[in-house]
């Protein structure tokens, strides 16, 4: 980790004690001490990101229990040897997918991202990949994420303009359009080209 990244991984180890304590301690004064450590956990992350208190909140200090990653699905469609990608309003591109929602699998976040974003009804095949976020995508983020890769096959629909994206294409790995690195980069649409071409592909895993 970079010297300057190293507030990052003390603020976010900070908030993982805090709220582990937060939820296991039975003593009304350790639950104040553990709230004031996330307090000043969250201080840390509004002081260097530029964030709003409320933003901070939201993201980084609403959860409770044992704190774990969060999960976060890709899908991998192919058409005659190129990709789907997706088109957001900054005009970078992804493949389809987001954060999962805590009442649905991951097979069926993945269905309904690409639904919601590409339009398209598939089925999920395999998994190609869990990967740590951290090893691979910037800019570091103030909680863990495992991004899932997932293997899919369109069975009908079609593109409509909509709240998150604004176009829809199909692209070879050597015409990539600019995307968006934060949520997947060439390596790792490289990677699900790997996988498409590969006869017996083995889920990879950090």
């Amino acid at each position: 980790m970079q010297q300057d990244e190293r507030w990052l991984q003390w603020a976010v180890e900070l908030q993982s004690l805090a709220q582990a304590g937060l939820y296991y301690s039975p003593n009304k004064f350790d639950i104040e001490r553990f709230q004031r450590i996330r307090e000043i956990s969250a201080e840390m992350i509004r002081y260097k990101s530029g964030l709003s208190a409320q933003k901070v909140n939201d993201l980084f200090c609403n959860e409770t229990g044992f704190q774990t990653p969060k999960l976060d699905t890709r899908a991998a469609i192919f058409q005659q040897d190129k990709i789907l990608l997706v088109q957001e309003e900054n005009g970078l591109w992804s493949l389809p997918g987001g954060w999962v929602d805590v009442d649905l699998s991951i097979k069926e976040n993945t269905l309904k991202e690409v639904k919601e974003e590409a339009g398209l009804d598939v089925s999920a095949e395999f998994i190609i990949a869990i990967l740590d976020r951290d090893k691979h995508n910037l800019p570091k983020m103030a909680h863990k994420v495992c991004k899932t890769f997932v293997y899919c096959t369109a069975l009908g629909g079609e593109f409509r303009p909509n709240n998150e994206t604004i176009d829809s294409g199909y692209f070879s790995l050597h015409a990539l359009p600019p995307l968006c690195t934060e949520k997947n980069n060439v390596a790792q649409v490289k990677m699900c080209f790997d996988a498409h071409f590969a006869p017996d592909w083995k889920t990879l895993f950090d």
